[in-house]
């Protein structure tokens, strides 16, 4: 194993009464793209900080390389930082503002052309470089921060929700483009963002947070589709929610009793029968059938109920079905493989092996 670029060990933070960063341990590998994910007060901003060395841990270390730099400053730890607010000087051009690092770190004049002239082509800015942040456009803006910030070749880059400020289109296209500079560069992104699908189209890993501890680390696809908790199933992804209870456990799956509805699912990581527990599957995991039958459907869970509602969302459609008793389950599907019609009686069915399930 390569050694890795970043580690943090047992690296805390309070404020006051707050914990916002709880013993957390980390290793970041070179050529990683490693996204920091959660909602609002998650801790993922305050971790990103303590990297960067604009907050102090209470507790633990921060190591780049073999090199212990938990007390030392932000300029001294050779690391590029991206932020939320592009922070672009208004009175200096695209290329002051790139070369500013270089400029307060002394470098000399040749040295300092030589890698403004790299950046500016990495970042396809070569007919911008003279022109001023009211004369760019958003994404030409952030082009220039994501140059400013790399230019200093520094042991890894951090991003601080760099694409929030972007229109919905600008975003899609500078998700790629951050993307393939992290790959031609092969050095390490840290990437926060509370967008989950920002995290899933660039990371290679990523770390879901609460409450300033991670609910899990893994490969982007093994976070999708294979949540550990309750907690990640419900914000990575848009999933259904059944609450009930656990019963007889054989080999892989379990029984799941739902509101008098026997379910088979997949068996929890931990869990025993007759706890409480919670089971979640994503919208596309699930398919509809016209009827209320569960003909041909050996293998398969299935739940009656009447389509109330479609809502077409270009490729797909979410189906919106209410069940007996008044709860809905959401299928989303391809719009046009499907002839149904708003109050027809249809089936929601799926595999037993589909979706995940937690003991409460």
């Amino acid at each position: 194993m390569p050694a890795a670029v970043l580690r943090l060990q047992s690296v805390t933070k309070r404020f006051g009464s707050v914990t916002a960063v709880d013993r957390i341990d980390l290793a970041i590998e070179r050529g990683e793209f490693f996204t920091l994910l959660g909602p609002s007060g998650s801790g993922k901003t305050t971790m990103l900080r303590i990297i960067a060395g604009l907050e102090q841990p209470d507790e633990g270390q921060v190591l780049i390389g073999d090199r212990d730099v938990t007390a030392l400053p932000p300029y001294a730890r050779h690391i590029g930082m991206v932020f939320q607010n592009f922070l672009l000087f208004p009175h200096k051009t695209a290329a002051e503002n790139i070369a500013f690092p270089l400029r307060m770190q002394r470098v000399g004049r040749a040295e300092r052309d030589e890698r403004l002239a790299w950046a500016l082509k990495l970042m396809r800015l070569d007919g911008l470089a003279d022109r001023y942040p009211n004369e760019m456009s958003g994404g030409q803006q952030q082009r220039v921060a994501l140059a400013r910030g790399l230019i200093s070749r520094p042991a890894l880059l951090l991003l601080d929700e760099p694409l929030a400020n972007l229109d919905r289109e600008l975003r899609s296209e500078m998700e790629v483009e951050i993307r393939r500079y992290q790959k031609d560069l092969q050095i390490p992104f840290i990437y926060v963002t509370h967008n989950q699908e920002e995290a899933l189209t660039m990371s290679d890993r990523i770390a879901v947070m609460r409450d300033g501890a991670f609910e899990q680390v893994a490969a982007k696809t093994e976070i999708y589709t294979n949540p550990s908790t309750a907690f990640v199933a419900g914000f990575v992804g848009h999933a259904n929610r059944f609450d009930g209870s656990l019963g007889e456990m054989a080999g892989a799956t379990a029984r799941f009793d739902w509101k008098g509805i026997a379910l088979t699912v997949p068996k929890p990581r931990h869990g025993q029968p007759g706890a409480a527990a919670q089971f979640s599957i994503k919208y596309e995991d699930l398919e509809i059938a016209r009827g209320d039958s569960g003909t041909g459907l050996a293998g398969r869970n299935s739940i009656p109920g009447t389509l109330r509602d479609i809502i077409f969302k270009g490729q797909t459609a979410n189906y919106i079905v209410v069940l007996k008793d008044g709860s809905e389950i959401v299928v989303s599907s391809a719009p046009r493989e499907l002839d149904l019609q708003p109050g027809e009686t249809v089936t929601v069915h799926w595999p037993v092996d589909r979706g995940a399930s937690y003991q409460a």
